[in-house]
């Protein structure tokens, strides 16, 4: 629970919007509760015996004054009851001629009268509650706000691999079905949470004013409904966290399928698909069945202990009156008998307050989930984040010297290491080509450059300065990256070449497209030219195509360090040596580094870097390499 305060908190900047949200509750509950006792007693003590409002003022004023005559002429005389008598008396004194100016003295007409100011009250109590309403509903919708930018701010800050290795679908899940869970928790908590209670409370009150005593005999049962309530909080909230975890798993099937809907079809795997998510839809329907098992006991659970606080009150108040008594098994339970009208303002009153409590059993299940839901959310914004600033970071100037790697370290865990003592030293100006079997580590070893990853153990330096003393921004901002598998956003051409650098114009963003050989095929082969919008992932385009918008937003960044991953693996021979022939101008005045298998591009390294089980096998020149190192002799022919 202490997470879904977090979560309330966060909304206590909007101060102005908590005191009207206070202040309309409270209109509503004083309108409540205030307006079926103003009406409930007039009704049945006046309008019923056909009289007035200044007529009954008369009669109690005159029993008011019997009531301290005969008070006082007791031998032992009841002070406390004396003083009592005598305020009510002076009450009715000071309001009879206020009942004489503005009431009714014909008695249908008081009936009418008491009927339209039930009306009037019951119109203010409407229009306070939808006030209400949307008040709660902003403040919860502003706090969400600020709660999703949290997380997004902090998903931002993860390291590369961590939706590799933890996937998309949970984040998505807590981003989404979580998140919605937790804004109708803060609705509730500034809507119902503050409203019921006062209703319920006003309720209470009236019903105290006539008989305190008899109103704490009827709240007997109410520890019993306390410890039922606290089980069934308990319960739910466990259960609910189950189903979230559910869900998150049927995100991320849904996500496997759809990312790989060409081979499920492929290989005919649709029904074997259909019997996975069937498992998985079966699992999280279990969970919400359970949820809704708890969720029945709540209001029968508030039923019960209603009924029992009025069958209490029924027959202590039926014995009080019937027998035109004060005591209940010698205990006082008011100054003087109570009577009918009195009686049932007190049962309305209680039927008035019980209408509340049954409301907030209705949002019972869903505050729990929205408690749930917090710890969810800030289970991920509270994680740890392994790559960071350091707390005085220094400053990295233009890239001009060198890269370094110095007795470079890295595994995902102990037993599987990564890379092995790796020592390599890149002068700028440099372009190098690093080469290796799959699994080698060539794209880790690149990923600590831009510190996607910090390397176990060693250090990785740029200027003679260890990376991980200087801020993450004076390094990345000097990087172009071009990766294996082009990302483009569902935008337009011109945008997504013009992502490279938010302060680019449109000119340079075509003359980098021109650079990278792409500007022919946008302008004679997409309809819209740049204004086209490329669909999710640059599906609207071919895999060279992706890649020469990719390479054309990496040239806008004009990068002094520039790293490509298996850049050019995927795309056909025309579009691969249209890159190369970018490079080839592009690569000049800038640290080139590129991961590749395609012998193809080694023409433009300076120097070959050859991998093997995470440790650099060979360093030198292509023909030196075939003549020097079998193992390069054997990918080259391979």
């Amino acid at each position: 629970m202490s997470n879904f305060f977090r979560a309330v908190r966060v909304t206590f900047q909007y101060r102005l919007s908590i005191v009207a949200v206070v202040f309309c509750a409270l209109m509503v509950g004083i309108l409540w509760g205030g307006s079926i006792g103003a009406i409930t007693y007039p009704v049945v003590e006046v309008c019923f015996n056909k009289g007035t409002f200044v007529g009954w003022l008369d009669g109690k004023a005159e029993s008011a004054e019997k009531r301290i005559c005969e008070l006082e002429a007791k031998s032992h005389p009841d002070h406390q009851a004396i003083g009592w008598a005598k305020f009510r008396l002076k009450w009715f004194v000071w309001a009879r001629p206020l009942a004489e100016k503005w009431t009714p003295t014909d008695p249908f007409l008081t009936v009418i009268f008491v009927m339209m100011v039930g009306l009037l009250a019951t119109i203010l109590k409407i229009g306070f509650l939808i006030a209400h309403s949307i008040l709660s509903a902003t403040i919860a919708q502003y706090g969400a706000v600020k709660i999703r930018e949290e997380f997004f701010q902090k998903v931002l800050d993860y390291e590369v691999n961590h939706f590799s290795r933890e996937g998309i679908a949970d984040t998505m899940s807590r981003f989404t079905n979580d998140m919605n869970l937790l804004t109708g928790g803060l609705a509730i908590v500034y809507g119902k949470i503050i409203r019921e209670p006062l209703k319920m409370i006003v309720c209470l009150v009236g019903a105290a004013w006539i008989s305190w005593q008899l109103l704490l005999l009827t709240l007997l049962v109410a520890p019993l409904a306390a410890l039922s309530i606290r089980w069934l909080a308990r319960s739910i909230k466990r259960v609910v966290r189950r189903g979230m975890e559910e869900m998150s798993v049927m995100y991320g099937r849904l996500e496997e399928t759809f990312r790989s809907v060409r081979v499920v079809k492929a290989f005919t795997r649709e029904s074997f698909e259909q019997e996975k998510f069937q498992q998985t839809n079966s699992a999280y329907c279990q969970k919400a069945i359970k949820i809704a098992k708890y969720e029945s006991l709540t209001n029968p659970l508030t039923e019960l202990c209603g009924i029992l606080m009025v069958c209490i009150a029924l027959a202590s108040g039926a014995y009080l009156v019937m027998g035109e008594r004060t005591t209940l098994f010698g205990i006082p339970m008011s100054t003087t008998p109570l009577n009918e009208a009195l009686l049932i303002t007190f049962f309305v009153l209680l039927a008035g307050a019980a209408d509340p409590a049954r409301k907030l059993s209705d949002i019972f299940t869903a505050f729990q989930s929205a408690a749930a839901a917090a710890d969810r959310i800030y289970a991920l914004i509270d994680r740890e984040v392994p790559i960071r600033d350091v707390k005085h970071p220094k400053r990295l100037a233009k890239h001009e010297k060198s890269i370094r790697f110095d007795n470079v370290f890295f595994e995902y865990s102990p037993t599987k290491p990564v890379l092995k003592d790796v020592s390599l030293d890149i002068k700028f100006g440099e372009c190098i080509a690093i080469l290796g079997p799959s699994g080698c580590g060539k794209s880790t070893l690149l990923n600590l450059i831009p510190r996607f990853a910090d390397p176990t153990g060693g250090r990785v330096l740029i200027d003679d300065l260890p990376i991980a003393e200087v801020r993450m921004h004076d390094v990345r901002q000097q990087i172009g990256l071009v990766t294996q598998e082009p990302l483009l956003f569902n935008d337009t051409v011109l945008n997504n070449i013009l992502y490279g650098s938010h302060s680019a114009t449109p000119e340079q963003a075509v003359e980098a497209a021109r650079k990278a050989f792409a500007h022919d095929f946008i302008e004679n082969e997409l309809t819209d030219g740049y204004s086209t919008v490329v669909g999710p992932g640059g599906g609207q385009l071919s895999g060279g195509q992706r890649q020469r918008i990719a390479l054309a937003r990496a040239i806008l960044r004009e990068p002094s360090i520039f790293l490509l991953d298996e850049a050019t693996s995927q795309i056909d021979l025309n579009s691969e040596k249209m890159i190369h022939d970018a490079l080839e101008t592009f690569k000049q005045g800038r640290t080139t580094i590129m991961v590749t298998h395609r012998l193809s591009a080694l023409d433009l390294a300076d120097r070959i870097i050859v991998m093997q089980d995470g440790e650099i096998a060979a360093i030198g020149r292509h023909d030196d390499l075939l003549a020097s190192c079998p193992f390069y002799a054997k990918l080259y022919q391979d």
